[in-house]
Order: structure tokens, then C-alpha cells, then sequence
């Protein structure tokens, strides 16, 4: 069965804090540690966008 886009886009707009290579990855991206990762996403919850945003404010 063929997947659809659709919901890969949508696992791609969230962080999931315990898996430890999308921790890992959203870290190296944003060149911080996996700790301030996880805290992001424990201050401002699992939306990528939100992530982000929770880091550039530190």
C-alpha cells in the first residue's frame, strides 16, 4: 500500500522528545545541546515551529 505525503508532512511539523535522533537532529540544527531541545519541547510542547521559536527566545 502506497503511502501517502500527507502524513509524513505532518510527523515532520513535531518533535518527538523521545525519540533520540530527532532530538539529536533538531540539536544540531539549531546548534544547541539535546538538553535545551528537550526543554523547548517540555516548555512550548512538540510543534516543530514551536520548538524552534522556545530555543531562539534562550
Amino acid at each position: 500500500m502506497a503511502q501517502s505525503s500527507r502524513g509524513r508532512a505532518q510527523d515532520r511539523a513535531k518533535v518527538a522528545a523521545g525519540q533520540d535522533h530527532e532530538v539529536k537532529h533538531e540539536a544540531k540544527k539549531e546548534g544547541v545541546s539535546k538538553d535545551t531541545v528537550k526543554k523547548a519541547i517540555k516548555n512550548a510542547g512538540n510543534s516543530r515551529k514551536k520548538v524552534e521559536a522556545e530555543i531562539g527566545r534562550h
